[in-house]
């Protein structure tokens, strides 16, 4: 490793602790919004100003005290969605409204009033029973469904909207400042509230359109388990806020961060999920400026409907969530997911945001990298490593070191000569390259990509109109505006082969460093009166910022193609709708069984919000993992959706052999389990791109009744047929898992032990596995052994595990398709089956008739679990043949675990055949 250069920043720049960002007490429009108590609210209804639209409900609201009126727009949008939109009417501008993160304007549906008189407007949903209750004094909405009040809005008074305003004429006096707030502070002695600027250490954040932040509180009624809201290094279950310790949502490069904190980190999305046992309910605040969540769960009184006469009321305590948003700039833009089931819910969001892009199939196998593989020589190695330790893998990855001097989309002419052949060698082992490009632009006349950029005019501004230059790793950099559409689609043709020499089609790119990472910067990233396309400032589109380059990179590498193939973008910053781009990871996480132990939550809660493809770096980043930790940590990861590995500049090499005998053999296993299941995996990320399943999910998901599930964070579905429960503690000799659902089945997916007693069990556990159970019921599509990469494994045959319910029934199926192009989405080229076993018949059928694929893949083997008797004959048929023969299948069965194998089957994966148990 070279020392790095005198102009250029290292990992040590990088390290730093937690005074470097703020808490919520150093965030002015924080400590303006916490002047206003909960209580009666400013604003009021005008029901005379009333306007029915052929889309919406239109009305004004006033601020009691300043008379400055807002424009209300109310939505019905199909599928059990409200939005609430709250802007100036007439703004000295126009403020900012977040783009490119719905899919589409969402479709609306005609509401219309039933009830306008004293103070109340009701709206309804047409043919829908739904409605909504707007009270005039003060302004408040009530959601009502069936009957019930799910949710409410402003009934802690907490609207709060600082218009827009003429800078001032001259130095007002601090009491006029705060008269400017709209809110009676005279009481109150306290720090400058930051109107029209706001310091933070020695930086200065000059506010050209002065105070403009926003705030909402919500009531969940019912509910006091609130989940979402990512990204934060915390539990799954959201907890109650106090003073100055707010979730926050504010995308930062936090090397190392603090866990058990709310402090923002890499990614923001504004979406919060709400549950109880008859019940999912969701908010989606739609605000890509900084954001602060307060959660209080109380218990309230509510009066129960009673036939008494009318003056006995009864009355029973029952939880309430209250959550609060604050946000420092833009409007207000809410939708209210009504679900009413956890499934509803995620399909109400993908509908606003859209689903998971169906990664390549090789993105699902195992992922090396670090910082840094040194050169051409070291990339042969570590590939031939993984070779001769019968390891598979599918990509390895280079980390900022491969380029000329920090230069995108360069080679260190040095170290890699020949990328091309460099590439060629993994591509006749087929496998992939995956390189890192960061936002930043090196500033240097000499370096084309940059002085193009600049004369075109394409990089983020200061606040005086020149390029903004901050501090990263080429030293001082440039950061291109890619909330500039014109950016983006000069940044996605930047990867074609003719401009990024030396790629081929096997290169996949990462972008890191994109919150963006600004490494002498306030809290080390942009000035927020930095200036953007459209005159907007860095304030108003902080959070979008890492989304922006992950759309014009997957956009450039589907380009590269003609628009055949899928791309590969992993993402370190994100915000909704990131999941329509590619992969996310969790960060610069630590060689600790903390962090190990916190990636769980973490992974869960990027799951339900949208993202599935997520995963934490295996073994920690910073640090060197003991022996143990590291297998433990790979034994997670080939369970969860993103498989990397992944270590600093300044950790000792971990490639898995390196360890001894005994844990390369470990880790080897559960390297090889990943790749076996990758049917099972695949069919799970199709789900999550058609159906907005997410592929890991909380256990609460799957079983939204049983309320012992909903704090769950040391255990996980993988889809809905596995419960994975990693090992997260030292030396462990059992884990208690908590096997749900009073009338599940459960059994051992490697011992096939089947478990009818659902509840907490103690598990042995040994350092060789940690234990996995697939529910009764389920299919699961397996292959019968593995190859040096999924490309190997194309042709490999299918192994089905059957697992019987109760009932003896189980389903389950398979998604197939030429796992790298389009042509499943634009000719259809998919095969979708659904494997049923019913009164001792196991068939496959076609899942979807749209779908046509051709694949010599056979069904090799199927095991049944759970088969209670010996049977006396098993005989296969397959549907398309006339003659009525059937085939006799070769079983052997196991009384002790109850598992009946079918061998040598060689029924085609895309054929409807039979099998017939007697």
């Amino acid at each position: 490793m070279e020392p790095a250069k005198e102009e250029e920043s290292s990992v040590q720049d990088e390290a730093v602790d937690k005074s470097n960002f703020k808490n919520c007490n150093h965030i002015a429009f924080y400590r303006r919004q916490k002047l206003l108590h909960p209580g009666k609210s400013l604003y009021q209804a005008l029901l005379d100003s009333v306007t029915l639209c052929n889309d919406s409900v239109k009305l004004q609201i006033i601020n009691e005290e300043n008379k400055v009126p807002l424009l209300v727009e109310i939505y019905a949008i199909e599928g059990n969605i409200f939005r609430l939109k709250i802007n100036e009417v007439a703004p000295l501008k126009s403020r900012y409204e977040v783009p490119d993160v719905l899919i589409k304007e969402p479709t609306t549906q005609r509401l219309s009033i039933a009830q306008k008189e004293a103070g109340i407007l009701v709206l309804t949903c047409v043919g829908e029973d739904r409605k909504l209750h707007i009270t005039a004094n003060p302004f408040q909405i009530e959601l009502e469904s069936k009957g019930e009040t799910i949710l409410s809005v402003n009934t802690s008074g907490m609207l709060y909207f600082e218009h827009l305003q003429p800078p001032p004429q001259n130095s007002k006096t601090t009491a006029q400042k705060k008269e400017d707030t709209s809110i009676d502070s005279s009481q109150e002695n306290q720090e400058d509230l930051g109107l029209w600027q706001e310091e933070f250490g020695s930086f200065l954040d000059i506010k050209a359109n002065g105070p403009t932040s926003i705030g909402l509180d919500f009531s969940l009624h019912g509910c006091e388990h609130v989940y979402g809201i990512p990204e934060h290094a915390e539990t799954l279950l959201l907890k109650n806020t106090s003073d100055d310790d707010a979730y926050r949502l504010f995308n930062l490069d936090v090397y190392g961060h603090k866990i058990y904190d709310k402090m923002g980190i890499y990614g923001s999305v504004p979406f919060l999920l709400a549950h109880k046992p008859d019940r999912t309910s969701g908010i989606f605040w739609l605000n890509s400026s900084e954001t602060l969540v307060e959660i209080n769960t109380k218990a309230v009184m509510e009066h129960v409907p009673s036939r008494s006469p009318p003056d006995i009321t009864k009355r029973r305590v029952v939880p309430q969530t209250d959550v609060h948003w604050m946000s420092e700039s833009g409007i207000i833009d809410v939708f209210l997911l009504m679900g009413p089931t956890p499934f509803d819910i995620f399909k109400q969001y993908a509908q606003l945001t859209g689903t998971q892009a169906l990664p390549p199939l090789f993105s699902l196998g195992y992922h090396q990298c670090r910082w840094n593989y040194e050169d051409e020589q070291d990339i042969k190695a570590v590939d031939a490593g993984f070779d001769e330790h019968d390891i598979p893998y599918d990509v390895i990855w280079l980390d900022i070191e491969h380029t000329e001097g920090k230069m995108y989309f360069t080679w260190d002419k040095k170290k890699f000569q020949h990328p091309e052949r460099m590439q060629e060698l993994l591509k006749r082992k087929k496998r992939k390259l995956v390189v890192i490009i960061d936002p930043h632009i090196k500033v240097d006349p000499m370096y084309t990509l940059y002085s193009e950029a600049k004369k075109k005019g394409y990089f983020v501004k200061d606040r005086k109109g020149q390029d903004f230059e901050g501090i990263c790793w080429p030293g001082s950099s440039s950061y291109l505006d890619f909330t500039n559409p014109e950016v983006r689609e000069w940044y996605a043709d930047q990867f074609s082969f003719k401009s990024y020499k030396g790629s081929t089609d096997i290169l996949f790119v990462w972008n890191d460093m994109n919150e963006p990472s600004v490494l002498k910067g306030a809290e080390l990233t942009m000035q927020r009166d930095a200036v953007h396309h459209g005159n907007w400032e860095h304030r108003e589109v902080h959070n979008l910022y890492g989304f922006y380059q992950q759309m014009a990179t997957a956009e450039g590498l589907i380009k590269r193609s003609g628009g055949q193939n899928r791309p590969f973008v992993l993402t370190r910053s994100f915000f909704a709708g990131s999941q329509k781009y590619g992969a996310v990871w969790t960060g610069d996480n630590v060689a600790e069984w903390s962090y190990l132990k916190i990636s769980i939550p973490m992974l869960l809660t990027i799951s339900i919000a949208g993202i599935s493809f997520c995963g934490a770096d295996v073994g920690g980043f910073i640090g060197d993992p003991e022996p143990e930790l590291l297998v433990r940590w790979y034994q997670a990861g080939a369970y969860q959706p993103f498989f990397r590995g992944h270590a600093n500049i300044e950790s000792k090499r971990r490639e898995p052999w390196l360890f001894g005998d005994e844990n390369t053999q470990i880790i080897r296993e559960a390297i090889r389990e990943r790749y076996t299941l990758l049917p099972y995996l695949y069919s799970l990320f199709y789900r999550a791109h058609t159906t907005a399943e997410p592929v890991m999910r909380p256990l609460w998901v799957e079983f939204p009744k049983e309320q012992e599930t909903f704090g769950v964070e040391d255990e996980y579905m993988l889809g809905n047929a596995l419960l994975v429960h990693p090992v997260i503690e030292q030396e462990a000799t059992t884990v208690n898992v908590l096997l749900p659902g009073s009338d599940e089945v459960w059994y051992d997916l490697r011992r096939f032990r089947r478990l009818d007693y659902p509840g907490t069990l103690k598990i042995p556990v040994t350092l060789e596995s940690i234990p996995v159970f697939q529910r009764g019921g389920s299919v699961v599509p397996l292959k019968t052994t593995v190859g040096r990469s999924t490309e190997w494994m194309t042709d490999i045959s299918y192994e089905l595990r059957v697992a019987l319910d109760y009932k003896d029934f189980a389903v389950g199926e398979l998604y197939l398709d030429d796992g790298h192009s389009f042509q499943y989405l634009h000719k259809k080229q998919f095969l979708h089956r659904k494997f049923t076993f019913h009164k001792n018949v196991f068939s496959s059928s076609c899942a979807d008739e749209i779908g046509q694929y051709h694949t010599k893949c056979v069904v090799e083997r199927v095991l049944i679990l759970g088969v209670q008797k010996q049977p006396t004959s098993v005989t296969a048929s397959l549907q398309s043949k006339r003659d009525g023969k059937d085939k006799e299948v070769v079983f052997t069965y196991d009384a002790k675990t109850s598992t009946l194998t079918l061998e040598k089957l060689l029924l085609n994966v895309g054929a409807d055949w039979e099998i017939h148990i007697k």
